[in-house]
Formats: C-alpha cells, structure tokens, sequence
C-alpha cells in the first residue's frame, strides 16, 4: 500500500474546507489532510514544529490576518523548499491572467485554481485539475528530497575524500600553499606543481578539484613516466573500433573519462615529444584527436600537471616543447622540500602514526624525545613520503616505545653517518708531505662538498640554491673544481 500525501490546509471558511474535503474524499486512502488552520501564522508555527510531517500546503490565497498571498508561499518554503504550495483563490481571474500566475510560481507555488467561478458547491472548481495537481505536486516533492538526498551524499563523499587528502602542517610554507589552493580552485586555467618527489604534488592536485566546481565531476590521475610510450596516446586520447590491429572496440581516452571535470599528468616532463603536440591541441582547442577517428572529439577538462625536474632547462635540452611549456605554467605551484619546513614532521609524524596505528588496530606507540628530534633533524631525502612509509614501518616493529636506535634499523641506516657531513671518502689533513696549504685544502673541500649536495638533489638549479649561488657562478666553480 502506497504511503497517503500528507496535506495541510490553510483556509479560513468553514464551507470551503468542506468544499475541499469533499473533493478529496473518493481518494482518502491516498490523500489525507492532517491538520486544517484560519491563519497563516498558526500554519508557520505547525510547519516550523515539525518540517518532515507534511508534503504539500493548500492554502487560501486571500485569508484572515497579515500573513497572507505571496509572502506566506515565501515563508513556507523558507522553511521547507520540498514542500510544494497548491494555491485556491475565490477571487474571480481570468485563467490568462499571467502576471497573477507569475506572481504566484516566482514566489514558490506549484499551482492554482479558483474555487467556485461556476455553480459547483460542494466541491473545488475544476476538481480532476485539483486532484491531478496534488499528486504531481507530490511527485515533485519526492524528486526534491531525492535530489538533496544525493546531493548530500555526495557533499559526504567530497567531504570524506578531503578529509583523507588532508595537507597536513602548521608552518608558513604549508599556510601559503592552503591558499594558493583556496584562490586557485574556483578557476580552469592549467596548473603546473613543481617539487621534489614525495613533496606531495599529486595530494594537492587533489585538493585542488575537490575545492573547485567541478568536484562533483570526474579526477583523472595518470603516471605520464608509468606507461609505455606505444601506449600513451591510446590511453590519454583513445581510440575507435579497428584503428589497429587489435582494436575490436572503440576506447575512450582518460581526457574523454575526465570531460567536464580534472586530469592530473604527474611527471610531465616523461610525456614523449609526438604525444607533446597532440596535448597543446587539447590546451589549444579543447579537442582530443582519437586515433582512427576524423573528426575531433570536444572535451572540457581541467589540466593539472607536476613535475620533479626542471622544466625550462628540459625545454633548453630540446626534450620538452617550450610552447607546451608555457601553455602548462600559467600558475605555478611549488613545494618545498620536508627539510625546509621541519616545523610540520611532528605534526606529520602523529597524523600518520595515528592513523596507520587505527587501520591496523594497533595502540599508538609513544615516540622519545630523543626519537623525535633525530626526526626532526633527519634530512628526508624521499620528503613525505619517506616519512610516511617509516611510520608504517615502525608499527610492524610492535613496539610500545619508538626509540632512535629503532628508528634507524627502520631506515636501514644510521642517520648521523661521516658522509652526511663530508661525503663518502670524508676530508683527512694528513698527507705524505705534510699538512696542504689553505687554498688547497678549500678545493678539496668545496670538491666533496659540491659533490655531497648535488648527490642529494634532482638539478644543479636546486644544487645552487642550497649553496647560495646564482646558477652561473655554481656551473663557473663546479668547472674551476673539475665537476663538469
């Protein structure tokens, strides 16, 4: 049996609520009017004290009191927007009065009818009407509350996967990257984050499109360096039935996959050269050109790309297209490395430790001072995502205090090892003749040294601005020392 429509009538003649009620009746198993009042406020105090109980108001256009026409339909749906407002006048109008109707649907009505324009007394006029707009009303209403309903959950959703890609930090690094994301979200121009591996780049690509208005949509994430060159253009752009040999059916691309919403390309700079210039068409024309296909197919997607390697000195190599390039860069987005926000590893070491200690229903350990500090002062070389993955690690250990001697077994090697410091072979002021002369043993130092920091880095660009030097003046030394 079908749940009856729930009805509150808003009428002030005792007459016309019978009028009404007879109307209602040969449908009383589907159609029940639970609560009948004069007044509109008396029906604003019911609606506020219980939202859920009714779904659709007949109310009398013209009723006693101040509250009253429009600006009741107004206050109604205030309160409710699902509810859906039948309106009965017993004002004589003109059926083509559409400033009336306007009125009537711009503040929040379904529909309207008079109540006795002819000789009926005992019932609404236009009765089958009346009876077939109450429950297309109430369809109306159930297709609402779904619709929020979804909209919710998907609101939860969004929200539930921003909680799990949480940036998490307290520094200034991480504060200025909150709001690079907050002011960068609400438009489509193309993103490039640069940074070195495991700063995080694809983390806030995510939060990216989940802050922006296309959240809702698709987040296509590809490893433009993790698939095979033959492949990438099919997997990227697609391909239709008999393309080749092989192709018993059409494909669609990731940009097709992600249309109306995000691709994130990370490692950009291992995209191959012919798959560069079919790219720049999609950031050109918005187009995607599908093999075996002649015409384009359209698509509107959002481009977020990273990379760990220095784009421009690529471009100067001649291994990536300068137009594409600056196509890519309009904003930049850059992340330092975990070293220079050590501020954040306390912060990062507890979210992670809290959270795989839950997923694996273990109690969180509890971290020495002395743990902590060698953490804090460790340089991180793999940035957050060595950090997580020690984390990981330690809890395996079952141990209920992480020590700094576990920590290291954990790392598989000791922090403050002599190369961390000078390098592998170390500095010695012996020698068979003696002790060297000041400027000697300087080049000899600045020789491991510059070796040492270039070991840790990904360009001689970030090799520079670790020692201070603009980059001409580091290639001049490096050549003066025999590097290059």
């Amino acid at each position: 049996m079908k749940e009856a429509i729930k009805i509150l009538l808003i009428e002030d003649e005792e007459f016309d609520v019978r009028r009404v009620e007879n109307t209602i009746k040969p449908f009383e198993d589907r159609i029940k009017i639970c609560e009948v009042v004069s007044d509109g406020k008396s029906a604003i105090e019911i609606l506020e004290n219980s939202k859920n109980n009714y779904d659709i108001v007949i109310m009398d256009y013209q009723i006693a009191g101040g509250l009253h026409g429009e600006y009741l339909i107004k206050k109604i749906k205030d309160i409710n927007p699902t509810i859906q407002i039948i309106v009965i006048t017993k004002m004589t109008i003109n059926i083509t009065d559409y400033e009336f109707a306007h009125n009537l649907i711009e503040a929040g009505a379904f529909w309207y009818c008079t109540k006795y324009p002819g000789d009926i007394e005992e019932y609404i006029y236009q009765p089958t009407d009346f009876i077939m707009a109450i429950f297309n009303a109430y369809e109306k209403k159930k297709l609402i509350t779904e619709k929020q309903r979804s909209a919710q959950k998907l609101r939860k959703n969004i929200d539930d996967i921003l909680a799990s890609k949480k940036i998490i930090g307290v520094s200034q690094v991480i504060d200025n990257l909150r709001e690079q994301i907050k002011k960068y979200s609400n438009s489509s121009v193309p993103i490039l984050i640069t940074g070195l591996s495991g700063t995080g780049k694809e983390l806030v690509a995510y939060n990216i499109h989940y802050n922006s208005p296309r959240k809702y949509e698709n987040f296509v994430p590809i490893n433009c360096g993790g698939i095979p060159e033959q492949l990438i253009e099919s997997e990227l752009f697609g391909y239709e039935k008999g393309a080749f040999t092989g192709a018993d059916k059409s494909k669609p691309g990731l940009f097709e996959i992600a249309n109306n919403g995000t691709i994130f390309l990370d490692e950009i700079s291992e995209l191959p050269f012919p798959s560069q210039v079919k790219l720049l068409r999609v950031l050109q024309d918005g187009e995607v050109e599908k093999l075996g296909r002649t015409e384009k197919v359209k698509v509107d997607v959002r481009i977020i790309s990273a990379t760990n390697k220095n784009l421009e000195e690529e471009v100067k190599q001649k291994r990536f297209r300068e137009d594409l390039y600056y196509r890519l860069n309009v904003i930049n987005i850059f992340i330092p490395p975990l070293r220079e926000r050590r501020e954040d590893i306390i912060y990062l070491v507890d979210y992670y430790m809290n959270q795989f200690a839950l997923e694996m229903g273990r109690e969180v350990p509890i971290i020495s001072q002395d743990a902590m500090k060698l953490l804090v002062d460790y340089d991180w070389p793999g940035n957050v995502r060595e950090l997580k993955n020690l984390v990981q690690r330690l809890l395996f250990f079952d141990n209920k205090i992480i020590t700094p001697k576990l920590i290291e077994t954990a790392l598989g090697k000791k922090i403050y090892e002599l190369e961390d410091y000078f390098g592998n072979e170390g500095v010695s002021f012996k020698t068979p003749n003696g002790p060297l002369p000041l400027k000697q043993m300087e080049k000899i130092f600045r020789e491991k040294y510059f070796k040492y920091v270039r070991s840790k880095v990904n360009s001689d660009q970030e090799a520079a601005t670790i020692l201070g030097l603009a980059p001409p003046n580091y290639h001049r030394m490096c050549k003066e020392l025999g590097l290059k």
